[in-house]
């Protein structure tokens, strides 16, 4: 209860006692008249007399002892307190400001219940009682903050917490603080558009308050509307914006993808105060974003100088250093991690990861196989956090044995996923699936797809990825007829669409795919939608050889998005493999490696744009890192034989040749492309001869 206001009630109190000490002088005793009998009605007792000296002297006794158990811990003394407040409220029953004191002190003592009672008993009388109001809602609040999870009763606290909210603001609806609290408390309670209104108020009566703002801009960045976020935080000048509100919209940018703006709302943060770690954290990621490492490795290790035992600053340390192929750094950023934090999951996870780009697999596999034995409980004791934990470990077991080839080992991973439930279920076949694919098991790939179907039959993404297995494999009318099929007229028939387009597309019907992702375009609303389409749009305009059309759009896409690694190698590689622009070529396709160093996709990209510039070294060096990760694509098989073969070594170009050949007659015509087939067979043939030749020569 407020000092002042204590003092200002004392004085009231004392003031009144003084003067009922004047007005009723003290009299002795007296002994009661006798009473004689009468037919009347006897009078009704007269109403509780109000003591005032008496209320004043429990009140000072209790706030003694209050003040002694607040001041010094004597707890014995809480109970004395609360009964000279009873004694007090005795001699005073009308006084809400005894009763209200009793009950803070019942908040105080951890006795709840009857806190809640005696503020509810003084709403009963005053339904306008402001402090009560206000004290049942922080009640509630601490309840809310104390009880775990988000069960049934931290449900019925909230609403109750709501309740006493809507009541303060409807007497107080001046006031910034309890709308912003309401407008908080609805947002809990997933009621965002009353989230919204109430936020909206708060903002219109102080339409300076930094918290009133930042607290509605990320209501809607939540709810991805950053458009309506950014006019929020913009609409504040630059003279009234602080370093929150800066950190505020540094955000948005980020959400937005708009990473410079990000970079640049970041370092206002920065320049209005020098020591907020979140916000140079923040430009740290954005540089990241941006492709600017060095510069956010920079910014790390400003926060790690600063925080040296922040374990989550050089977990992103370690992952720069890995992105950069600084392995031995990123493993000595990952000690000092653990070396903190020695029971984090997340670091022995990036250690595995580390590994597995060294290429030390059988090290990442132990490490992950211990994270599995270590995370492992009896299958009914698993949280949705635990089951979810060991999915990630389970996936990425997966993956180190598919990076290995070891195809068997992999789809015995995945499948472990499976019985995880949910997500993980879906994630598990669908891996299974992708590693029959790249091993060339079609028929495998096929029925797994069908059992996944069988299990989740409500999946319309599993439906749609047996069908477009079945579209590869045989007669793909039936499956196109089925995806057609899943199309409502609903928003959900992007999905549709998009699917459709992919499968068109494999089989050359170019004018079905155009159409199929124009339809899907209209129904894109998000901008990470958008960009999807302009890539597919792109990759289908470059499998018709309209190279410039495919170049516009995937120009759209990194218009949006810099950092898209996918769109950076694709275009890079495209315009290589036909020898033009070939320095920026280079250049998109570095990125997109600095992005996803592993990635042997891109390796075999970066090889070849080397061969195409005469850079023969580093072509060699980079086709065989992505040999070693997909050694089963005819690609990189064929662009090692021309390699060999610019370099003399024809024999070595041949064995690559056959290679490429061997797997492309392994694959699925969708997957063939037939040009390039019948010229590595052509350049095969050619070596073979001319080998033939020098051999019955020297012979």
């Amino acid at each position: 209860m407020n000092r002042i206001f204590r003092i200002a009630f004392v004085f009231s109190f004392l003031t009144a006692a003084v003067a009922s000490a004047q007005t009723t002088p003290a009299t002795p005793a007296e002994k009661p008249a006798e009473t004689k009998p009468s037919d009347s009605k006897p009078a009704p007792a007269s109403p509780h007399k109000v003591d005032h000296a008496a209320a004043y002297y429990h009140y000072t006794l209790a706030h003694l002892y209050e003040e002694q158990v607040t001041a010094y811990g004597r707890s014995e003394l809480a109970n004395k307190a609360m009964e000279e407040y009873r004694l007090a409220i005795d001699a005073d029953p009308s006084s809400e400001f005894l009763t209200a004191g009793l009950a803070e002190l019942y908040v105080k003592t951890g006795r709840i219940r009857d806190a809640v009672l005696q503020a509810q008993d003084i709403i009963k009388r005053d339904p306008n009682n402001l402090e009560a109001h206000k004290l049942l809602g922080r009640i509630y609040l601490r309840s809310l903050g104390d009880m775990p999870g988000n069960g049934n009763g931290s449900e019925n606290v909230l609403k109750l917490a709501i309740e006493q909210y809507e009541e303060i603001v409807k007497i107080e609806p001046a006031n910034v603080d309890d709308h912003l609290l309401l407008g908080r408390l609805y947002r809990l309670n997933n009621d965002l558009r009353k989230a919204e209104d109430e936020l909206k108020i708060a903002v219109k009566l102080d339409p300076d308050s930094e918290e009133a703002v930042t607290t509605l801009a990320l209501l809607y960045t939540d709810e991805g509307d950053t458009a309506h976020a950014l006019q929020v935080l913009s609409a504040v000048p630059d003279t009234g914006r602080s370093a929150k509100l800066y950190a505020a919209l540094g955000a948005t940018y980020e959400q937005r993808k708009d990473y410079k703006s990000a970079i640049d709302a970041f370092k206002h943060a920065i320049q209005l105060d020098r020591d907020n770690l979140d916000a140079i954290r923040g430009l740290a990621e954005n540089l990241l974003n941006d492709g600017q490492i060095d510069a956010a490795l920079d910014q790390y290790k400003v926060i790690a100088d600063a925080n040296p035992e922040d374990a989550q600053t050089y977990l992103r340390i370690s992952e720069i250093y890995r992105r950069q192929g600084k392995y031995d750094e990123a493993l000595d950023s990952l000690k000092k991690a653990q070396d903190m934090v020695p029971d984090a999951l997340e670091v022995p996870y990036n250690i595995a990861v580390v590994y597995e780009a060294q290429g030390r697999y059988d090290e990442a596999i132990k490490l992950l196989q211990d994270l599995l034995k270590k995370t492992e409980k009896a299958d009914s004791a698993y949280s949705q956090s635990d089951r979810n934990n060991r999915g990630i470990f389970i996936e990425r077991l997966g993956m180190v044995y598919r990076d290995q080839e070891n195809y068997p080992a992999a789809v015995e991973a995945f499948r472990k996923m499976i019985p995880l439930g949910d997500d993980n279920t879906k994630t598990g076949y669908q891996d299974v699936i992708d590693t029959y694919r790249e091993a060339k098991e079609w028929p495998q790939a096929t029925a797994a797809a069908k059992e996944a179907v069988q299990k989740m039959p409500e999946d319309r993404e599993l439906r749609m990825v047996l069908d477009a297995q079945l579209a590869d494999t045989g007669d793909p009318e039936k499956p196109l007829k089925d995806v057609r099929s899943l199309l409502t007229g609903k928003p959900e028939d992007r999905e549709v669409y998009v699917r459709l387009a992919i499968m068109y597309t494999r089989l050359k019907r170019w004018s079905d795919a155009e159409e199929s992702l124009n339809k899907a375009e209209l129904l894109s609303t998000k901008a990470e939608d958008k960009e999807n389409i302009s890539f597919l749009r792109g990759s289908t305009y470059e499998r018709e050889k309209k190279y410039d059309l495919a170049e516009a759009e995937f120009k759209k896409v990194l218009a949006a998005n810099p950092q898209s690694a996918v769109t950076l190698n694709y275009l890079g590689y495209m315009n290589a493999d036909r020898g033009v622009q070939l320095e920026d070529s280079l250049n998109q396709i570095k990125l997109a490696v600095s992005l996803d160093p592993t990635n042997g996709a891109y390796l075999d990209s970066l090889g070849w744009a080397y061969f195409k510039l005469g850079k023969y070294d580093l072509a060699e060096e980079n086709l065989n890192k992505a040999s070693l990760r997909m050694s089963s694509d005819p690609t990189v098989q064929d662009h090692l034989g021309d390699l060999f073969q610019k370099t003399g070594r024809l024999k070595l170009a041949a064995a690559h040749w056959e290679r490429a050949v061997e797997e492309w007659n392994k694959t699925v015509p969708a997957e063939v492309e037939t040009d390039l087939l019948v010229a590595t067979q052509k350049k095969l043939d050619a070596a073979k001869v001319r080998l033939a030749k020098e051999d019955s020569q020297n012979q």
